[in-house]
């Protein structure tokens, strides 16, 4: 197998799919690796360090895509590089196609077989979600403190207080994995932290984890009445298998929040949870919608490029050596966890939730395979 590793060109993304020590791996099961020059460089890796691992360097994108088979990288394709894409690449990367019409439509007609790091499940378990939505929930209390202030459009409110003064409310929407961290984190930096979620199971794990932190079964009416008293609400909430994520908050809702308030938006990836949640970058992280700073950058661990591109490929090493190994086709017939993460196959969506959220034809992948 023939795997590339573009560099990232999406806006303030400096992850990388693959690290030098992956790459040695990769060379030692008999494979040839290429790399696009100064693709790791954000995340601390030279291209002296690919070299020595083993992996060929190129200076050009278009370079890479012509050779190689299976593209190994961390964001979805971005428009300057839909030309580069053809069928016969395995395109092995974040998706989150249910609100990319567009990219869709270019993964059909190339008809790539693109497989999405956020849909392969084992259970009820997202393995290659897990590491950034750990770093995404840490991260958003961190964020969230730093524009409650004054200078950057907050209401001007320390997370942990003052003797003598209350800490910041800190609402967590969703009791998953970025739900959990995000509330130990808000919690540990002072904040006084309520947690929502549907899940019974979810609420009770969480509450023996953090037995500090208010737990709430969620309700619309509930969480209606909860926004009007926080000063930062964070989203975490995920539907499995690449659904688009719910709008439980609506403008309504965030015409009675207080000015000043902050809304991260971790499920912005997925469409975001607000009416007015639209992607942001690390450049330009905020906007202002009915008073309310919303925070939906679609990257967050990019911010963190060294942590997050380690934890990303310990996930998912073990992956790409059997896409490589045993071929794409191969590996998805006889990996079941790995056929989930099959977003499109064959110039066909194969993945239920995607097809309904842009109203395009479902093919079941084993009909596609013959198997």
């Amino acid at each position: 197998m023939i795997i590339g590793i573009p560099k990232e060109v999406k806006t303030d993304e400096f992850r990388v799919g693959v690290t030098p020590s992956n790459v040695e791996l990769f060379v030692e099961d008999g494979h040839k690796v290429i790399v696009q020059s100064c693709a790791g460089e954000g995340s601390g890796f030279r291209d002296a360090d690919y070299f020595d691992a083993g992996a060929s360097i190129v200076s050009t994108a278009s370079e890479l895509y012509d050779s190689a088979k299976l593209i190994v990288k961390v964001k979805e394709p971005q428009a300057s590089e839909y030309d580069l894409l053809n069928e016969s690449h395995t395109l092995f990367c974040y998706l989150h196609l249910a609100p990319l019409r567009e990219l869709a439509s270019v993964l059909i007609e190339k008809k790539v077989c693109a497989i999405a790091y956020e849909t392969v499940a084992v259970g009820n378990q997202l393995p290659l979600l897990k590491p950034m939505s750990e770093i995404a929930g840490k991260m958003a209390p961190i964020v969230a403190a730093y524009h409650l202030s004054r200078y950057q459009g907050g209401e001007g409110v320390l997370i942990s207080g003052a003797d003598g003064v209350a800490p910041a409310n800190v609402l967590v929407i969703g009791a998953g994995n970025a739900g959990f961290n995000a509330a130990k984190i808000a919690s540990g930096m002072g904040g006084k932290v309520t947690v929502v979620d549907r899940s019974m199971p979810a609420i009770e794990e969480l509450q023996k984890l953090l037995p500090h932190v208010k737990i709430l079964i969620y309700s619309p009416g509930i969480l209606s009445e909860l926004l009007k008293d926080f000063d930062i609400v964070i989203s975490t909430v995920l539907i499995h298998g690449g659904a688009s994520a719910p709008k439980l908050i609506t403008r309504d809702m965030l015409k009675e929040m207080r000015d000043g308030t902050i809304l991260v938006d971790v499920a912005i990836d997925q469409g975001g949870i607000s009416e007015t949640s639209r992607p942001t970058t690390h450049t330009n992280p905020i906007y202002i919608e009915e008073g309310v700073l919303h925070y939906c950058v679609a990257n967050m661990p990019g911010a963190y490029p060294k942590t997050a591109t380690v934890a990303l490929t310990n996930a998912t090493l073990p992956h790409v050596r059997k896409l490589a190994n045993e071929g794409s086709v191969d590996a998805i017939k006889n990996d079941s966890s790995l056929a989930l993460g099959v977003n499109v196959f064959n110039g066909v969506i194969t993945n239920k939730a995607v097809a309904r959220a842009q109203g395009l034809e479902f093919q079941a992948l084993e009909t596609l395979l013959g198997s």
